[in-house]
């Protein structure tokens, strides 16, 4: 006999009952997959921008009397934290366009629901780390006479950081989203409300 989660995954093996078609109306075949969209959207703005912000502080030294990125921990933080972000938003990205075409998740779904909120809040959180360290340094760097001397520096780290800030903008909003998938797979043992 096949357990509940196998029917939702669209498991095709063989099994001594007959098969019962899991009833779908198209207005929640649609909601459904606009709703993985919009996370697709919100993905892929955070692989973005995490990506850009790890691009800037990467390229952030130019001349040999300029200061350098890695010389600073904070800034090491913001580029770190913006490449993890910007893998992991790629690989959910995949794992989004599989669920979109296949209609089933890439994992088993309750380990997917789980996998999405736990990662999305951790990721959300390192970043927001990072950028604030990212952006008080900035502050202080600008306070002293290292931005006057090369403003380049100051300017370009100014806009690592605020990319960073963004790309937690539209993690935090795919947290949102899969936040409400747990939810509704603990109330109605589904990822979405059908």
């Amino acid at each position: 006999m096949r357990s509940p989660q196998s029917l939702r995954n669209g498991d095709n093996t063989p099994s001594p009952l007959p098969r019962i078609p899991h009833f779908h109306s198209t207005l929640s075949v649609q909601k459904l997959r606009r709703f993985n969209s919009l996370i697709l959207v919100f993905r892929v703005a955070a692989f973005c921008f995490s990506l850009a912000s790890s691009v800037f502080m990467l390229t952030n030294s130019r001349a040999s009397h300029s200061p350098h990125w890695y010389d600073f921990d904070a800034f090491r933080f913001v580029f770190a934290a913006n490449a993890i972000v910007a893998i992991y938003s790629l690989f959910e990205m995949g794992v989004s366009v599989w669920e979109i075409s296949k209609g089933t998740t890439f994992f088993p779904e309750i380990l997917q629901v789980w996998f999405d909120f736990g990662h999305d809040q951790v990721f959300a959180y390192l970043v927001l780390s990072a950028d604030s360290a990212g952006a008080a340094l900035v502050k202080t760097l600008r306070d002293s006479d290292t931005c006057t001397a090369n403003n380049a520096f100051c300017v370009q780290s100014d806009i690592s950081v605020a990319l960073g800030f963004a790309g937690f903008l539209f993690l935090g909003l795919s947290s949102l989203l899969s936040g409400f998938r747990v939810v509704c797979f603990i109330i109605n043992g589904s990822r979405f409300h059908l």
